[in-house]
């Protein structure tokens, strides 16, 4: 597999002078609200002619506050991204917090994605690889480029080649994010 290729449901994204796009809402506020944000992100990007990966995530357990709205759930959230991706055409990718998430979310998304602060769990990064799905690594803002070697090693121990890296960049203090 070229390594600055992603292949996701069968596309092969990525490449030299061709970026691809991870979009949609942060989290599924509703079912109506997912299919018409994967709707408009399909039809942007049969006009631009350019890749898109469907992003919205079931369940934000990420959340600075308790008090904040996390998601419908992991079945509710996945038969949203399911309806989503028939809807829409376009391949769908969320957030994987645990281990017992992987199994049943790699049956319904194209490409499993480990948070930022999670990046660093072995058994998560593998369970994900493992998977067979293609994976999305974003980098923790408290690691350098150059950490995510052992990331990305990780991964690429299960014997799954289709691991990406999304640079997240760099805390310099507190609440300074760059």
């Amino acid at each position: 597999m070229d390594r600055n290729l992603l292949d996701v449901a069968g596309r092969k994204l990525g490449g030299p002078g061709r970026p691809f796009f991870i979009a949609g809402p942060c989290v599924i506020e509703s079912e109506s609200h997912c299919l018409k944000m994967a709707e408009a992100l399909a039809a942007i990007a049969d006009r631009l002619k350019i890749d898109v990966v469907f992003k919205a995530s079931y369940d934000k357990a990420n959340r600075s506050s308790s008090k904040s709205f996390r998601g419908p759930g992991l079945d509710e959230g996945l038969r949203i991204l399911e309806k989503a991706r028939r809807t829409s055409g376009l391949p769908l990718l969320a957030d994987v917090h645990e281990t017992s998430q992987v199994e049943r979310a790699a049956e319904v998304l194209d490409v499993l994605q480990i948070p930022a602060f999670l990046c660093r769990q072995t058994d998560l990064v593998q369970a994900a690889a493992q998977s067979g799905r293609a994976i999305n690594v974003k980098k923790g803002q408290f690691l350098s480029p150059w950490e995510m070697r052992n990331v990305l090693d990780k991964a690429l121990e299960t014997g799954n080649p289709n691991v990406a890296l999304t640079e997240r960049g760099t805390s310099f203090g507190y609440n300074n994010l760059v």
